[in-house]
């Protein structure tokens, strides 16, 4: 297998790619690209995209006219169509190690380096950032909402019942009868 270039122009994403991107995705995958230049070929048969639909996406986005590529022309069409499947869910199967990847984020950030770009959801998390539950003050009170979200008659279902917030009266769910307001409002 060699590794060439080609137009960005002349590649086509295979019409029948199950794999969904976003925007926002497609804008990691472009930041990454930046940052660590191109060190994944996309993979095509032909002119068709296998793998690597994301990548072009971004190369579009980034207005790159050229992109490595692999051509796997060699396999037959069950098999590059199988690959568009297994590339993507094969990736999903693996898991992470929690402790090697907190020490690992843990080093690049003490690098000053930017996590974002690593595109993680919740880094808080993943981090151990956040607060243990019930480590707050237990009287402690919140503020209350600026405007209330709440009126005298409102009703709130509570498993098999409605009630009321303001006489606390509870009437029976009923799946025919949707009540909207309480009598007594």
């Amino acid at each position: 297998m060699q590794i060439t270039m080609a137009k960005v122009s002349d590649l086509l994403p295979y019409a029948n790619n199950a794999r969904e991107h976003t925007e926002a995705q497609v804008a990691q995958v472009a930041a990454s690209i930046k940052e660590f230049g191109w060190v994944n070929p996309i993979i095509i048969h032909g002119q068709t995209v296998v793998a690597g639909h994301a990548r072009l996406a971004a190369a579009r986005k980034l207005g790159m006219t050229e992109v490595p590529v692999i051509d796997r022309s060699d396999m037959s069409e069950p098999q590059w169509k199988a690959y568009v499947l297994a590339d993507n869910q094969l990736a999903q199967n693996a898991t992470w190690n929690d402790g090697l990847l907190k020490l690992e984020l843990d080093n690049l950030l003490a690098l000053e380096f930017d996590l974002d770009l690593l595109g993680f959801d919740d880094l808080d998390a993943l981090m151990g950032n956040e607060p243990e539950a019930g480590l707050t003050d237990p009287d402690e009170v919140p503020e209350p909402p600026a405007e209330a979200i709440t009126q005298p008659g409102d009703l709130w279902l509570l498993g098999a019942y409605y009630e009321c917030d303001d006489c606390h009266k509870r009437y029976e769910y009923d799946e025919g009868l949707k009540m909207e307001s309480c009598p007594c409002g």
